[in-house]
């Protein structure tokens, strides 16, 4: 009993590797065909050379370090793919059946954001975290975040954070208000539900502020 028992877990494994192994290769073929079509280095050429391409420096720090706060806490911290978020997000994913949780760092958005599309697949995710390797082994952190407060999407067609700036507040990226800047940080999870109604917005600007407080960006 106790072999048969051994087996069946055995085969298990096997399948589960077998499939794991599988989106790999796959992941690894999109990655390759994505920076065959424009490299790395080209596509955030390009990326900065967009007219209202913003440096970090001119942009408040109420509002990076509200980024770094809400959507990737560890950013600073890990290699481009954030271990502990994903064992997280693919437990509840299992858990609801659903690929509903993500757990992309930032750099891995600034590579889907680069090369991929929305869609939500194991693929992709793979593809991404190669992107994400190679960002991290080409650029510095502050480099990559540059990179990724010029690339998000705010709702409106507010694409990058100096449209947005102007768009919602008219004024700089350098002059937002604490408000302001987490206001914005807020909205790229959901733009067109934030931006669209005025309480849900609110709702995530506390999200925000909760998580600049929770990594010790501001005190109480």
């Amino acid at each position: 009993m106790k072999k048969f028992i051994f087996k069946i877990f055995l085969w298990i494994f096997i399948i589960l590797l077998l499939i794991f192994s599988i989106i790999a290769a796959l992941g690894y073929f999109k990655y390759k065909d994505a920076i065959k079509e424009i490299s790395l280095i080209d596509k955030v050429q390009e990326i900065r050379g967009n007219d209202n391409y913003t440096k970090l420096e001119d942009i408040s720090d109420d509002y990076k370090n509200a980024v770094v706060a809400i959507e990737d806490h560890r950013f600073y911290n890990h290699n481009g793919i954030d271990i502990i978020s994903m064992v997280r997000s693919t437990y509840f994913n299992l858990k609801i059946k659903s690929l509903y949780y993500g757990a992309s760092t930032i750099t891995q958005q600034v590579g889907r954001l680069l090369y991929f599309t929305q869609e939500k697949s194991p693929i992709r995710k793979v593809a991404e975290i190669f992107v994400a390797f190679d960002l991290e082994k080409n650029y510095s952190k502050d480099e990559i975040l540059e990179l990724y407060l010029n690339l998000m999407y705010f709702g409106n067609g507010y694409y990058g954070i100096h449209d947005a700036s102007y768009g919602f507040f008219d004024k700089s990226p350098k002059d937002l208000t604490f408000y302001e800047a987490t206001y914005l940080a807020g909205l790229p999870n959901a733009p067109s539900v934030y931006s669209e109604d005025d309480k849900l917005g609110e709702e995530r600007r506390l999200q925000v502020v909760e998580a600049m407080k929770k990594y010790g960006y501001i005190n109480e």
